[in-house]
């Protein structure tokens, strides 16, 4: 890590030589993840990464280097190669700290398990998932954690550190039954360490990812075309992240490159729709005490009662918009710019009955998770394959079903949330984007959209 006075010098080079902000972020970062497949370990990675990068605004310049050789005169010829001094040049400039500000998450939290405590733990697991059920002819195990110190200055007189860590026990299991083949996941994380894990029961993760591969045995095919869509909570969540959140941030936004460009103050959904992010929640898989611009992270409603309030803003894309940055900026590493991007995003509870809207579907689909797709942020047309999917018939979850897609746009989609459950529940994972990939968290309670177009195997 770099010493205050060197970040010192870097920042006063570059805004005594045309910069007009300059920003200084330092990072040591420990993973550690180990793997089991059939009650064998596959895998076991350690790894430490440290580097700096560097960002520049001049006018309408943005610049960002970055380097793994933290030593003064490497940094220097980083910025004497690639940073060309703009007009006019700023003799006058005095750097000034005003604030500084040190988070260390460890005064709260203890990362002290051996790599034998891990395993036994992968153990446990991987036994409670086999003795479920014969049909259980698999278990895959991943754990990971992450212990990460970060170190941001600015030239607006910003000095902070931030002490993270991250850990994540994920858990599938694989069922067959002659040659159908089904498998099912959870994967419970959290901004702590190693205790974490000794807070949740493995045994019954394991017994609940068993019982839901099971019950996929036998997949019929899936119904093609428009019908009622029920979402569950937890992390179907991920379904809104990816259909309308990533449209909410301002690296789409800016230059008119999102769907919700120009429309903060207007209806963009149901009035059943509150969307939130909240880099702030407790202990959250997504969250952090600042973000990765040395911003406080906070509760951001986006959407209230279908009102677009706001979006999520980073500094460099504010300054387009003219907006406030709230504390969203996010990067995977100092390989990376900082970005706005999600942290914990979630659909706010509401107050109808799960039992009532599943009953209101004559016939529709019931989806359980959300697996891969891909989004258009300036259309926000979407196209997302799914998970655990099953029949909805005369009001009742019948049989499970083959894989779907679902095709919209996100703001369509919006407008036709019909109900929200009051069965809030916030899922963890992973979303890659233009700042690498970073922590999320998905969530939502159940949900029900009164249309959507559903690709499936068989034709209604």
């Amino acid at each position: 890590m770099l010493s205050q006075n060197m970040t010192d010098k870097i920042i006063d080079y570059i805004m005594s030589h045309g910069g007009d902000f300059a920003e200084v972020f330092a990072e040591h970062t420990r993973r550690d993840q180990l793997a089991m497949t059939g009650g064998n370990m596959s895998e076991a990675l350690a790894g430490i990464e440290s580097g700096v990068g560097i960002r520049i605004f001049s006018g309408t310049r943005c610049a960002y280097l970055y380097t793994e050789d933290e030593r003064e005169e490497n940094l220097f010829r980083l910025l004497k190669e690639n940073w060309k001094a703009g007009n006019p040049v700023r003799p006058d400039w005095k750097h000034t700290l005003v604030n500084q500000k040190i988070y260390d998450s460890r005064t709260e939290y203890f990362q002290n398990a051996t790599v034998k405590d891990k395993i036994k733990l992968m153990e446990r697991c991987d036994r409670a998932g086999l003795a479920y059920d014969s049909k259980i002819s698999q278990m895959y195990l991943k754990y990971l954690d992450m212990d990460q110190h970060v170190q941001i200055a600015n030239s607006e007189g910003l000095y902070t550190e931030d002490h993270r860590m991250k850990t994540r026990l994920y858990i599938e299991a694989v069922a067959r039954n002659n040659q159908d083949v089904q498998s099912s996941y959870y994967g419970p994380g959290a901004m702590g360490g190693y205790e974490f894990l000794e807070q949740v029961n493995v045994e019954a993760c394991a017994g609940k990812v068993a019982k839901n591969a099971i019950r996929r045995l036998g997949a019929k095919p899936c119904p093609t075309g428009k019908m009622p869509v029920i979402i569950a909570n937890g992390f179907g969540g991920l379904f809104f992240h990816e259909a309308c959140g990533h449209s909410l941030e301002a690296t789409s936004v800016s230059d008119n490159g999102s769907e919700f460009s120009g429309k903060l103050g207007k209806k963009v959904a149901s009035s059943k729709v509150t969307l939130i992010d909240d880099g702030s929640i407790r202990d959250g898989w997504g969250s952090g005490m600042i973000d990765d611009e040395g911003e406080l992270t906070r509760k951001n409603v986006l959407i209230e009662d279908g009102i677009l309030k706001n979006y999520l803003v980073d500094r460099l894309n504010g300054k387009k918009l003219g907006l406030q940055a709230n504390g969203s900026s996010r990067r995977e590493s100092y390989r990376f710019a900082p970005v706005a991007r999600m942290s914990n995003t979630y659909i706010a509870p509401g107050t109808d009955d799960v039992k009532k809207m599943i009953a209101s579907v004559e016939k529709g689909i019931y989806v359980k998770s959300i697996n891969a797709g891909s989004v258009n942020s300036i259309t926000g047309e979407f196209n997302f394959n799914t998970g655990e999917t099953f029949l909805i018939e005369h009001g009742e979850i019948t049989v499970p079903l083959h894989s779907a897609t679902l095709i919209g746009t996100g703001g369509d989609i919006l407008q036709k949330v019909e109900q929200v459950g009051n069965d809030y529940e916030l899922g963890q994972g992973f979303c890659y984007a233009g700042s690498g990939a970073i922590y999320i968290g998905a969530g939502q309670p159940t949900v029900k959209v009164s249309e959507m177009t559903v690709g499936g195997d068989e034709i209604c």
